[in-house]
């Protein structure tokens, strides 16, 4: 069998509810392999919850419950977020399943084997919050940064992975592989980090400050550090130790956020699988922050978005919508509800929304609620076919690079190309003619904005699968599995039937 498109996510840390940034990543990598299966790909599609950890532990313990309660709750939240987004994900990792416990237990002593993992005293700092070791260099203007919380000093005795022999290695490997990091300015922000000594890697935690972790099979006195632990999720749902095993690995695409780039995913990973004598992952698409007023999003500041109330007023197909028409991947963005609103109005509703509810409505009302033929090639269908041309040569490129911003803009501007061509032709002033040559410019009118529609719904289908499907099915398209001659204009709608007049984009009622 040939080799699967393998792409995950991060997967989500049970700390807390789903917020903004973790239903754009799976916007984004859910469009990917849409477009991925569009192309004829084999995909499979991971996400899933990072369980293990010290502050999993510390919010059971303020709960009064077990930390897997905890987990549980979170896991149905995130999953429940997933299915309201229409996220395809084929699989779904917790790393408290025995699956994923199997095989870090045997990637640990592997290594333990190897001589790669030794034991020794640890006397430095520790940030409870990031659930990491830190160093005074880490310092700025000699005090810890916010994102570390309260710092303690600790001496304890640990097990460490041999890290630092690594470092040439790596900075060479990133050097040599300008694709492996995108955008590619997000490499020079590992080579940064990688100017100064790589320390090895302390992966394990005394039972007497954690108990909730994955115990180390060589010495049950420990667990395993939780990014020891969750980095080896996207081997374990690869099929680590079968025969699936090399139907899926490497990952095609990991698609994380800048803030677990370095040092997790680009330094600790690829360090990890070269130890295991495993091929890195081939590509990261790291994606920026979601801001607010300039500032990033978080938790501590009150700076949250509930995406589910979102979903829930306006549909998933709108957030997914906004999400990824003002975000260009890579970069930070703006979020706030005043720039949702302004596209869901004008984009949305007005553009896509008022396009589809006047054809159905002259459809209904002209032509028994039938896509008519085409007969007339004027120079209003001319005009707006040669439009269609330039976009469909753009559409594919821009959905290969990342740029799923652009390629709505296109796709919204070709949407604007046909609102055009309808006033142009205006066919309910045609309606009122009993001149022949006026009926089939009628008739010709209506078909045109039929297959345009049909044509613009293709790659749209990706960012908005509901709303696509949906358009498809009121103008008679049939449905699709891959992109092979849906982006041609074509004429197989005539004599299709015509949905019953729809609002896809209520206006919100107002309080």
């Amino acid at each position: 069998m040939s080799k699967r498109f393998y792409i995950t996510t991060a997967i989500d840390y049970a700390n807390g509810s789903p917020h903004l940034g973790h239903a754009y990543e799976k916007v984004l990598t859910d469009i990917v392999a849409r477009f991925r299966r569009l192309q004829g790909d084999e995909v499979k599609f991971l996400t899933g919850l990072d369980e293990h950890g010290q502050k999993v532990q510390m919010s059971a313990q303020k709960c009064g419950v077990e930390p897997i309660e905890v987990c549980d709750r979170l896991a149905g939240e995130f999953q429940g977020l997933c299915a309201r987004l229409g996220i395809s994900n084929d699989d779904y990792i917790r790393t408290t399943e025995g699956r994923h416990k199997a095989v870090v237990q045997e990637v640990l002593q592997k290594l333990y084997e190897k001589g790669e993992i030794y034991k020794a005293e640890y006397a430095g700092f520790y940030s409870p919050r990031q659930e990491q070791f830190v160093t005074e260099k880490e310092k700025v203007d000699g005090e810890w940064p916010e994102i570390f919380g309260e710092v303690e000093e600790v001496v304890e005795t640990n097990y460490f992975f041999k890290l630092a022999q690594y470092q040439d290695w790596l900075v060479e490997t990133i050097r040599e592989n300008e694709a492996m990091i995108y955008p590619r300015f997000r490499a020079a922000d590992v080579l940064q980090f990688l100017k100064e000594p790589l320390n090895d890697l302390c992966i394990s935690r005394p039972k007497t400050r954690l108990e909730w972790g994955i115990e180390l099979p060589f010495d049950a006195d420990f667990v395993t550090y939780v990014w020891f632990d969750a980095l080896t999720n996207y081997i374990t749902a690869a099929g680590y130790g079968t025969d699936a095993f090399s139907e899926n690995w490497p990952a095609d695409y990991h698609v994380i956020g800048k803030d677990i780039l370095v040092p997790p995913h680009a330094v600790y990973w690829p360090i990890m699988l070269k130890a295991l004598g495993l091929e890195l992952p081939r590509h990261y698409l790291v994606h920026g922050w979601w801001l607010s007023s300039g500032s990033k999003m978080s938790k501590s500041t009150g700076e949250v978005v509930d995406p589910l109330t979102l979903i829930e007023q306006f549909g998933a197909d709108a957030f997914r919508y906004f999400v990824t028409r003002e975000m260009n991947v890579g970069q930070d963005s703006e979020f706030s509800l005043e720039l949702f609103m302004s596209r869901y109005n004008s984009d949305l509703a007005n553009d896509l929304g008022n396009l589809v509810s006047r054809l159905l409505n002259m459809g209904g009302r002209y032509t028994e609620g039938k896509v008519p033929k085409a007969t007339i090639e004027g120079e209003p269908e001319q005009a707006l076919k040669a439009v269609w041309e330039v976009t469909k040569a753009e559409l594919v490129p821009l959905y290969e690079g990342f740029q799923f911003h652009r390629a709505l803009e296109r796709i919204f501007g070709f949407i604007s190309a046909i609102n055009k061509y309808a006033e142009t032709r205006a066919p309910w002033k045609l309606a009122k003619s009993e001149a022949e040559e006026d009926r089939e410019k009628l008739e010709t009118s209506l078909a045109v904005m039929a297959e345009a529609l049909r044509l613009s719904m293709v790659l749209l289908t990706p960012v908005m699968p509901e709303i696509s499907s949906k358009v498809r099915a009121l103008i008679g398209a049939e449905s699709f599995e891959s992109l092979k001659g849906q982006l041609d204009w074509g004429t197989s709608l005539a004599g299709a039937s015509l949905g019953e007049k729809a609002i896809l984009f209520p206006r919100p009622e107002r309080n």
